[in-house]
């Protein structure tokens, strides 16, 4: 059993080398030697070392809009795995792979929830598997502006639905 407050900070410091610093190299050194990532959304990731550090280098570290924050909603911490949940704020001022592969830049804001399953083999992450609702990310950029659209079941956190302002069970009428 790996120590959780120890897989806790490889978290942390793997998601402040993405985010934060930036550093591609530093996100690796908080994986295994075979990790897997997949952003199950956009099927963007990587398999094994080379292919995960390929995936950061490429299409997802330094890939992020000038804005962009993570606000930590839950965490639970297992033995062998972490599950966060965080909400994810952007401008989409630049392409971004990872969330919205070959999509020009559309100035518009996104915000979303975001489920984060990580596994780790002690205290290194083994593997990640990163979960969002890709239409209402597709709604709030303005891809499904179209009428017949509209009308699908697509709920975003623009309107209240995280903090509670928004009753529920609103598509159903």
């Amino acid at each position: 059993m790996a120590d959780r407050q120890a897989m806790e900070r490889a978290w942390d410091a793997h998601t402040a080398a993405e985010f934060v610093t930036r550093d591609v190299e530093a996100t690796m050194r908080t994986m295994t030697a075979d990790p897997t990532v997949l952003h199950v959304p956009t099927g963007m990731g990587g398999t094994g070392y080379d292919g995960v550090r390929d995936f950061y280098r490429r299409w997802f570290v330094g890939r992020n809009a000038a804005d962009m924050s993570i606000a930590s909603l839950s965490r639970t911490v297992g033995e062998a795995s972490i599950v966060d949940e965080m909400l994810i704020t952007f401008t989409h001022d630049i392409e971004i792979p990872w969330i919205l592969p070959a999509v020009p830049p559309t100035g518009r804001q996104v915000r979303i929830p975001v489920i984060g399953i990580v596994t780790f083999e002690g205290t290194a992450v083994a593997g990640e598997r990163i979960y969002w609702d890709q239409a209402a990310v597709l709604a709030q950029v303005g891809l499904l502006d179209d009428p017949t659209v509209r009308r699908l079941p697509i709920v975003t956190t623009q309107h209240g639905l995280l903090d509670g302002t928004t009753p529920f069970n609103q598509l159903a009428r």
